[in-house]
């Protein structure tokens, strides 16, 4: 079985060129699943049948994942015996004809306009790690960038003059975004006052070109940004969680609100299928149910 995985990740990365993070995930599934089978004493893929599927994806439901959660583990399983099925590694498909679970659609939670000005107000500009944390979210604000696609952003992938960011999204796609004013602004001050600061001249690529960078001059990492964000949330108290894509869905249902149209919406956003942007469509028509309810006096 991890050997088939082993080739399976291969496959996808090489011949299906998959984005690094999703090979990434479809290796914790199924390393997961694989050792469900070694408790079962089960070493090869030909050995599992429907049932044992079944019992794996009822045991993710007892550990209290979503549905949304369990469903990926089947996509995975699903693509891992589709590949063994055309490399004729096995005969039959245990997980053929099961129904994937029921996902119960949830609107993306946003922040209202007030609440990014607090946040984007929040970071304090005497000091360099300030600095960065304002151009940070001045970015994610601005351009609605996956945080993937923010921690390696590069200093040449900002055109301060025309106004735009080059970022490479999922599956190594190229797009362009453009990028305000002030996120621009608090780009150079960045440069200027506080990436200096932290740069180091005999730091290795990736780490020289990155346009964020931590105290000791590397890359900011996925969890770091996830951190920071956390922490500004909890010290500003804003409804929930701070996280980048809470900013991403903030980014794409302020521009909705103002009155741009949704294709224009999906380029920025990097979306391959317009379905995945119309979400945002829903919560721009659940804010106006709410405030005609709020203000209409026969509502």
């Amino acid at each position: 079985m991890e050997s088939t995985i082993h080739v399976f990740l291969s496959y996808l990365r090489v011949e299906k060129g998959l984005a690094q993070n999703t090979i990434l995930a479809y290796g914790r599934d199924l390393r997961r699943f694989a050792e469900f089978l070694r408790k079962r004493q089960k070493q090869r893929m030909e050995d599992v049948n429907r049932e044992d599927v079944v019992d794996f994806l009822s045991n993710l439901y007892k550990e209290k994942l979503d549905s949304r959660s369990v469903a990926r583990f089947l996509v995975s399983l699903r693509g891992l015996y589709k590949f063994a099925m055309m490399e004729n590694m096995v005969e039959t498909d245990p997980t053929e004809n099961l129904e994937s679970p029921k996902i119960r659609s949830s609107l993306p939670t946003y922040l209202r306009a007030d609440e990014i000005n607090k946040l984007l107000e929040a970071p304090n500009l005497a000091t360099p790690i300030g600095v960065r944390d304002r151009a940070m979210l001045e970015v994610l604000y601005s351009t609605g960038l996956r945080v993937s696609e923010l921690l390696n952003l590069r200093i040449s992938d900002i055109d301060m003059r025309i106004g735009c960011v080059r970022c490479i999204g999922k599956g190594d796609k190229e797009r362009l975004v453009p990028i305000g004013r002030k996120a621009i602004e608090a780009v150079e001050r960045w440069l200027a006052q506080g990436r200096p600061k932290f740069a180091r001249p005999s730091a290795p690529p990736p780490h020289n070109q990155v346009l964020f960078l931590t105290r000791i001059g590397r890359r900011l990492s996925r969890v770091g940004i996830w951190k920071i964000l956390h922490d500004y949330g909890v010290r500003l108290g804003l409804r929930g969680r701070l996280t980048p894509h809470k900013l991403r869905h903030s980014f794409a249902t302020h521009l909705l609100e103002g009155g741009a149209d949704l294709r224009s919406v999906q380029l920025m956003l990097g979306h391959a299928d317009i379905s995945t942007t119309q979400i945002y469509t829903h919560v721009v028509e659940e804010r106006l149910k709410q405030i005609y309810k709020a203000h209409h006096p026969r509502a």
